[in-house]
Parts: C-alpha cells; sequence; structure tokens
C-alpha cells in the first residue's frame, strides 16, 4: 500500500536522490529552480511505500510582476518502477487539493500540456506571463483555483516564499566592523580590519 503524506524532514534524502534519478544534474539549470533555490515549499507531498520514498510534489510562492501570488507547482516525480500506475496522478490531486483548501487562487508550472491538461492546466492565462531563463513559452502552464485569478498577470515570475534557514541566517547576519589600528600600529595598521558575521 501506498500512503500520500506530508513530507517530513528526514524524507530529504531520499526525495533528492529519487530527484537525481528522475531529473539527473539537468534539474538544477531549470528556470524554475531559480525561483526555488534557498526557499521553503508551501506544500510538500511524499508518497511512501512500505517506509521508502517513492514519489514527491512540492509547490512554492512565487509572485507575478504586477504583484500576484501564485504556487509554482514542482518537481513531481515518481520512481521508475512505479510511473504509469497512477500515483502521479494521486500526487497531484493531493497538492491540488491542499492549495485550494489553504487559500491559494493560482498554480503555475512548467510542463507537458497534454500530461497536465487532465487536472485543469492550460497555456490561456500565461500569455503575458514568463519564467527567469531559458523556456518554452507552451510549456508554461496554470490553473486558476479561483475564477479569473489571473486576468491580465503579466511580467516575469519572482521567488517569493519564505528563506530556508541558511539563506535566513545569510540574510539576517551584521557585519561587525573591528576598530581601524592606530596610526602608529606598525605594518599591521596598512591592513583593513577583518570582517566578522554575527549568527
Amino acid at each position: 500500500m501506498i500512503d500520500v503524506v506530508d513530507e517530513a524532514p528526514w524524507h530529504a534524502p531520499a526525495r533528492e536522490d529519487l530527484l537525481d534519478r528522475v531529473f539527473g544534474q539537468a534539474r538544477f539549470e531549470k528556470p524554475s529552480e531559480r525561483l526555488r533555490e534557498g526557499r521553503l515549499p508551501e506544500i510538500a507531498i511524499s508518497a511512501m511505500h512500505s517506509g521508502v520514498l517513492v514519489g514527491t510534489v512540492r509547490l512554492w510562492r512565487a509572485a507575478t510582476a504586477d504583484g500576484r501570488s501564485v504556487l509554482l507547482l514542482g518537481p513531481l516525480a515518481v520512481s521508475a518502477n512505479l510511473q504509469g500506475a497512477g500515483l502521479g496522478g494521486r500526487l497531484m490531486r493531493t497538492a491540488l487539493n491542499r492549495a485550494a483548501v489553504g487559500g491559494h487562487e493560482a498554480i503555475i508550472l512548467v510542463g507537458d500540456p497534454g500530461y497536465y491538461a487532465r487536472f485543469g492546466f492550460t497555456a490561456d492565462h500565461t500569455g503575458a506571463l514568463g519564467m527567469p531563463g531559458r523556456y518554452e513559452q507552451h510549456r508554461l502552464l496554470a490553473l486558476e483555483l479561483t475564477a479569473n485569478a489571473l486576468a491580465g498577470a503579466w511580467g516575469t515570475l519572482a521567488a517569493a516564499g519564505r528563506l530556508a534557514p541558511v539563506a535566513t541566517e545569510l540574510a539576517d547576519a551584521t557585519l561587525d566592523l573591528g576598530p581601524w589600528p592606530q596610526p602608529d600600529g606598525g605594518r599591521d595598521a596598512l591592513l583593513p580590519p577583518v570582517s566578522r558575521v554575527k549568527h
């Protein structure tokens, strides 16, 4: 039996291993990654079979240039031995339900139009929207969870999710510059003070 559950912190190594096997290292070059890196997902779901992670889907907060809040879906991945068994659909339906219940109004992704059309995704709402980096415009798809949520939306999407802990520490760090040396401090007096980062 396969259980679809909220992602737990200890799922991370298995999730990353699955994504590497499904997408390879090229996944880090995708434009969607520019909106995910250094951020925490808004929704993260795992599929577990006998304690082994066999599927994952995550959604991330993003914003259009005209200030609309959206979710970016992806990546969606399923173990090779379970592809075609309907697990991807279970993950998608769970993710879309969580997004709707959470009050989100629209979801955007970059993916195969033929596959995602079954979940209501279309390129009809994304003609004036863009992603950071290179992508195929016909693969930029959206699903409105609220009617007309993307009517008139425009511009390149930007990351809007919560910063991951490491990124937060760097953003909150302050530089503590040591006192400038005295004129008679010798050779070391010619060197600038050492920068230290407070955590």
